[in-house]
């Protein structure tokens, strides 16, 4: 799909927008409530965003922020808002809040001493190593889950999806313990969740009940899967839990698929069958699915055809030496795809800093984008693409719109993607949340 951008500097408003509309859904988060009201609660000031650019070469433009909304963009130095807070951006790039739309931030390590990597080589061997390591090293750690959450935010994350394990070990302690870090930090990120069964469903007895539990209680919306055949080794079973599930309660589904190849594709053919049987065509994620760049041409534009028409969203982390999907090619068959960080420094990998940014870089470098327009196109995927996959609107700038977004210093969304600077500024729903890469409020 094309990227998209549009301006007349008088009325100045840039979108990041895919082509698919964003079906009405259940969001994965028991926090709900209006967030203006929220804003006003606390008693929040307006605030004047002097001389930040929309685009490159743009002149510089004023936003008056209300509310937490965006209330008018004009040319610099027209709006009179002698009561308002003034920040100066010195002319930095203006860009719509990122969406890290695949982690797992209950198993970061963030912030503690290094632990190096000691799981084997294949998925089971890091599963394994994952659940004999979190109990010995205190896993999850609320301090590392707030840690994280907030460089996250300080990189410009203005919503996040993790994934949070569920299993008869850990019960649903997990889903608990972040749930508290995302409240005290509602005003910094928006935080949802996905109760996941990591080691296995059908494998781990006990967990499916979990699961229905985490439903029933309201601690998520958003209900996850695991590779049903190469670990669970019974798809239609898996699939038909999981689907079921989500029927009952109307949560939406984020499916983890590392299966390669012809397997993946069959589990991909499968999924898109019961998305269209149970009518919940824009509520389902697949993560990962590489197979569909493994399968010979004319299976993956079946599938491709399949994906579209239940508008089933891929999310992809690009990490490590997997196939990397191509981004241009998916998204003009009519694809929605999103973007994560998947783990950041925790008994899975060492690598990671939770940043939006760097993901897109790496998104956007093993694409072999190069002009300006193709990188900004690996940008949308970390706005538009990962809120359209969580059915939420991507945020965006202009008047009327919450004031998620970041300042940057850099000539065009290319330049900040290539080089990767601190963020100048860091605001959510308007409320000023990191200054120069760093924290500057605690929730």
């Amino acid at each position: 799909m094309p990227f998209q951008m549009q301006g007349d500097f008088l009325g100045v408003k840039i979108q990041f927008r895919y082509c698919f509309g964003i079906p009405n859904s259940l969001p994965c988060i028991s926090r709900q409530g209006d967030d203006r009201h929220k804003i006003r609660r606390f008693g929040m000031r307006d605030t004047l965003m002097e001389r930040v650019r929309l685009a490159h070469d743009a002149p510089p433009v004023d936003l008056l922020i209300k509310d937490g909304h965006i209330a008018r963009i004009e040319p610099a130095g027209v709006i009179d808002a002698a009561t308002a807070v003034r920040e100066d951006g010195a002319g930095a790039l203006a860009l719509p809040g990122m969406v890290d739309a695949h982690c797992h931030v209950d198993k970061t390590l963030w912030g503690r001493d290094w632990v190096p990597h000691s799981a084997g080589p294949v998925l089971e061997d890091r599963i394994a190593n994952g659940e004999r390591g979190r109990a010995a090293l205190g896993l999850p750690n609320r301090d590392g889950v707030r840690a994280l959450l907030q460089q996250m935010a300080a990189s410009g994350t203005t919503l996040a999806r993790t994934h949070t394990d569920v299993d008869p070990e850990v019960g649903l302690g997990g889903l608990k313990l972040v749930a508290a870090v995302a409240e005290e930090l509602a005003n910094t990120i928006d935080v949802e969740q996905v109760a996941f069964p990591q080691g296995g469903l059908l494998t781990r007895p006990g967990t499916a009940e979990l699961l229905e539990s985490a439903l029933r209680q309201g601690l998520v919306g958003c209900l996850g899967g695991i590779d049903p055949a190469a670990l669970e080794r019974d798809s239609v079973r898996h699939l038909d839990l999981i689907f079921g599930l989500a029927g009952t309660y109307g949560a939406r589904l984020d499916i983890h698929l590392h299966e390669r190849g012809t397997l993946g594709a069959h589990t991909m053919e499968l999924i898109i069958e019961r998305v269209l049987r149970h009518g919940l065509e824009g509520r389902v994620a697949i993560s990962h699915g590489v197979a569909i760049v493994e399968v010979d041409r004319a299976h993956s534009e079946q599938i491709s055809q399949g994906l579209a028409e239940a508008r089933i969203s891929l999310l992809t982390a690009t990490v490590y030496n997997t196939p990397v999907l191509p981004i241009a090619e998916l998204r003009g068959r009519g694809i929605n795809v999103g973007a994560g960080n998947d783990g950041v420094r925790d008994l899975w990998g060492p690598y990671g800093n939770g940043d939006m940014l760097d993901r897109t870089f790496h998104l956007a470098y093993r694409n072999g984008f190069r002009t300006d327009e193709q990188i900004a196109s690996a940008f949308d995927v970390a706005v538009s693409g990962g809120a359209t996959a969580l059915g939420r609107e991507p945020a965006r700038i202009e008047a009327g719109a919450p004031a998620d977004l970041f300042l940057i210093d850099a000539a065009s969304i290319g330049e900040a993607v290539a080089a990767r600077p601190p963020r100048r500024l860091v605001l959510k729903r308007g409320k000023v949340v990191a200054r120069h890469g760093s924290p500057v409020h605690a929730g």
